[in-house]
């Protein structure tokens, strides 16, 4: 906790306000008045401990790497024997006997393989991938061998025999495990603007205080040499005095020209939205994260679980209608196709936390084919238990189809049922007989090809099915009945996972704000490819040079990836430290990277990248790794985050217009002052209000203006751009001038022939100094717009409750303050004319942006 608090004090803005308060401790300290002191140390406190406290709330909604249990028995064989031992105890060298359903506990290499499928969606985001040691038969664009298996991945189905090679932080999980707490130390872009005003501040101030201490001490010095005698301690003493009140005057200078309510408004603008985000569905983690949003420039983001929904789906349904359909009733295929997915499958269907909704256990694409039927009014179960299963062949890599022989509860007959890879499937069938007359298998299989090539082009998986009424007296050995090849073919299925229904939308609005998008999965190239042509991120023009598989990608050097990270769209068979690779190659570019991802595998990645975007649904890892969560696992609240983080950059710039104002006009006062030889027409406790309930209140009501879409015409700022534009220097410079100019001519007016001025009239010019900047604020809350400051004011709550907190305090003061705060009451009419002149400045602000709206509509 405590060193979450002290990086608070990394903020540049708030390194000054400690460097001010120390020299106004050391004032406090000579002249025993600490309030300017206090006011300073408050602001810091206050600015450090909301940001403390919103960062630390948010931490406690996760948990690191709890999902994994270290004390769960894994079988090995050693001396020859197999023996039960906790996962943790497992060394290099062991050997592990691998069966369905079970974690495996380390990386390791293949020595035996039956039929063997794994669920790496952890690693690689793939939730079936096929394992053998058969080398003919390897995967040449896996991401990983296809005779290795990593620690925690899971056996979907299959059983083998595996020899540890890595365990703990040496496996690909452990790793990942490591980089995703790595600290990273990209800075936000809004740390490095941030630093450079507080750079700029301290400069500005630092030269015109010693400048100033320099001028006045030398002068006064020569005078008072050059009419006194330096003659014993007397002299000494005199000359520390004029030394001690030109240090308390630069210091009071630094204390003016630094702006204490400039940390307090970002962290309360980022606190505020941090809240306000969470009805958007983002729950932001780190507070820095809101505005670093809106100056994202590229866009990682994974595949499965993000831009599709993952959940594998039937997609087209192919059956056709036989010919013993006209024999044995309409119904007969639709019985045949029930039952056949039915009982040929060794997945089942079971209801999820989630009200009405069911979810699959066992292998994907048979989860997907029970949900279909399920979705179509069919009770898988009941048709199963009706059925009896006379023998079954379980799938496997090597036969590639599944099929199952059952004394059929449907149609009263023997049936063998088989399901596969389609062109297996369809090589074991004799001729297709449908039921408007007969084709020949040659003929037929030219349309199936062609059905089946469209679905492969748009990445589905696809699945053939057969089936044979079995005779009595015929074999029951479903290996023979199978080898016949006298099957009759029954029919395809398109099974894919469907990219979510908002995702095109959402990355062509973030695509039209400037920002690339780029996809990085450990599926396929072709899969890949089609998924980001369905979004709308793959078109016609793109080339070879806009793709990458992971491993080409880490063939390329650092100098080579470079020249060609920008031009990527895709990269596919990625694997987590490609992803994280390609995330700070870009970083190198001068690129401000966000990366979305659900998966153990995305963690090192979105703890790399500027902002870290999780799933609602991910795992424990990858939110401990991010950012931000995207609670509705939407594509969609990228947008809408990215829309939140360029408003309040830009209320963070009108505050800066606001606050910069006021200092430079506090500033120039004390610098004039101390050259007219006149005292501060403002009181230490004057200025309090001004520089820190004023700007508290500013802070509050900046940061409640809502978000405009507008935001998202514009491209995205660069990083290294200074965070006052030259409209914002000319405001500051021009209004300030302005201001000083009026309230210098009120000094004149008020000062006697004495050079003194009353408390009535200083009453005056604080009252006027105070409502200068409260219609100010209006114009601050518009700035960079045309719009008229009352537009949207009823949905800013934040500004109404500010302009009744203002008007009231300083009424109060004024009336009430007395001696602490050098005031006596005004009268009703007084107070009509300074709220009335003082006003113009609004008045002024409106006619000029109905003039420039006039002329750029």
């Amino acid at each position: 906790m405590w060193k979450l608090y002290l990086e608070k004090f990394q903020d540049p803005v708030v390194k000054v306000l400690l460097v001010a308060a120390i020299f106004s401790l050391i004032i406090s300290f000579i002249e025993q008045e600490f309030a300017e002191t206090i006011g300073i140390i408050f602001a810091i406190l206050l600015a450090t401990g909301i940001g403390f406290f919103f960062e630390y709330d948010a931490n406690k909604k996760f948990d690191l790497l709890n999902a994994v249990n270290e004390e769960t028995l894994v079988k090995v064989i050693r001396a020859g024997k197999v023996r039960e031992i906790p996962r943790k105890d497992v060394v290099v060298g062991d050997i592990i006997i691998l069966e369905t359903g079970e974690e495996i506990p380390a990386d390791g290499e293949l020595i035996e393989a039956l039929s063997l499928q794994v669920n790496e969606s952890n690693l690689t985001g793939e939730p079936v991938v096929e394992k053998t040691t058969n080398e003919a038969e390897f995967d040449l664009e896996a991401t990983y061998s296809s005779n290795l298996v990593m620690r925690g991945t899971t056996v979907v189905d299959g059983h083998g025999m595996m020899k540890v090679i890595k365990v703990g932080d040496a496996t690909e999980i452990g790793k990942v495990a490591r980089q995703s707490t790595e600290q990273s130390t990209e800075p936000t872009p809004l740390n490095i603007q941030l630093t450079k005003l507080a750079n700029l501040i301290g400069k500005v101030g630092f030269t015109i205080a010693i400048a100033t201490f320099l001028i006045f001490v030398t002068k006064d010095l020569y005078h008072y040499i050059g009419a006194n005698e330096i003659n014993g301690w007397h002299s000494y003493v005199d000359i520390a005095q004029i030394v001690l009140k030109y240090f308390m005057m630069a210091v009071t200078l630094i204390v003016v020209a630094v702006p204490e309510g400039l940390p307090m408004s970002v962290t309360l603008s980022l606190a505020l939205n941090m809240r306000r985000m969470l009805a958007t569905n983002n729950l932001v983690r780190k507070m820095h994260a809101c505005e670093t949003m809106g100056a994202i420039t590229v866009i990682c983001t994974d595949k499965t679980g993000t831009l599709t929904q993952n959940l594998m789906q039937v997609h087209e349904p192919k059956f056709y209608a036989l010919k013993e359909a006209k024999v044995l009733g309409d119904d007969f295929t639709s019985k045949l196709v029930s039952e056949g997915i039915s009982v040929n499958s060794t997945a089942f269907l079971e209801d999820s936390e989630e009200q009405g909704k069911l979810k699959g256990v066992g292998n994907p694409t048979e989860v997907a084919l029970l949900l279909w039927l399920n979705s179509l009014g069919r009770d898988y179960l009941a048709i199963r238990e009706k059925s009896k299963v006379i023998d079954q062949l379980t799938f496997s890599t090597e036969r590639k189809y599944m099929a199952t022989l059952v004394h059929s509860g449907q149609t009263g007959k023997k049936v063998l049922y088989i399901k596969g890879a389609p062109e297996i499937v369809l090589s074991k069938c004799k001729e297709v007989v449908l039921s408007d007359g007969q084709v020949s298998a040659q003929d037929y299989k030219k349309t199936i090809d062609e059905q089946l090539m469209t679905y492969q082009n748009m990445a589905m998986r696809t699945l053939g099915f057969a089936y044979k009424i079995v005779d009595d007296n015929e074999d029951a050995d479903c290996v023979a009945l199978v080898s016949a090849n006298d099957l009759n073919f029954l029919g395809v299925v398109a099974i894919s996972d469907p990219i979510r229904d908002d995702v095109p939308a959402a990355v062509a609005k973030c695509q039209s704000a400037g920002i690339g998008i780029k996809i990085v999965t450990g599926d396929t190239p072709g899969t890949a490819t089609e998924i980001a042509r369905q979004i709308g991120l793959w078109t016609a023009e793109d080339t070879e040079r806009n793709r990458i598989t992971g491993v080409a990608f880490a063939e390329l050097t650092d100098e080579e990836a470079l020249e060609r990270v920008r031009d990527l769209k895709i990269m596919s068979r990625a694997r987590p430290t490609d992803k994280q690779r390609l995330v700070q190659l870009l970083q190198q570019k001068g690129e401000v990277v966000a990366v979305t991802g659900d998966g153990t595998n995305d963690a090192p990645a979105l703890n790399h990248a500027q902002v870290g975007l999780s799933m609602g649904t991910g795992t424990s890892v990858a939110k401990e790794a991010s950012d931000i969560t995207l609670l509705d696992d939407s594509f969609n609240s990228i947008g809408t985050a990215v829309m939140w983080g360029r408003s309040l950059y830009k209320n963070i710039q009108r505050f800066i217009v606001f606050q910069l104002t006021i200092n430079f006009v506090a500033l120039l006062i004390v610098l004039i002052g101390a050259f007219m030889g006149t005292e501060l027409p403002l009181t230490v406790t004057q200025m309090l209000w001004v520089n820190l309930i004023m700007d508290t209140f500013a802070a509050l009501a900046l940061a409640s203006i809502p978000p405009s879409e507008k935001v998202m015409n514009d491209k995205p700022r660069k990083s290294d751009d200074f965070i006052i534009t030259k409209p914002m220097r000319y405001n500051i410079i021009g209004v300030g001038t302005i201001f000083l100019a009026v309230l210098m001519g009120l000094i004149f007016y008020f000062t006697d022939a004495a050079g003194a001025m009353s408390v009535h009239d200083l009453t005056i010019f604080f009252t006027f100094f105070v409502m200068l900047q409260f219609w100010n604020l209006f114009n601050a809350r518009v700035f960079g717009t045309t719009d008229s400051a009352f537009k949207g004011l009823s949905k800013s709550y934040g500004m109404e409750l500010v302009v009744l907190a203002i008007l009231g305090g300083q009424f109060c003061i004024v009336q009430f303050g007395g001696d602490i705060f050098r005031t006596e009451p005004l009268n009703f009419q007084t107070w009509v004319v300074i709220i009335a002149t003082s006003s113009l400045v609004l008045w002024i602000g409106e006619i000029i942006r109905l003039v420039r709206r006039l002329i750029y509509k």
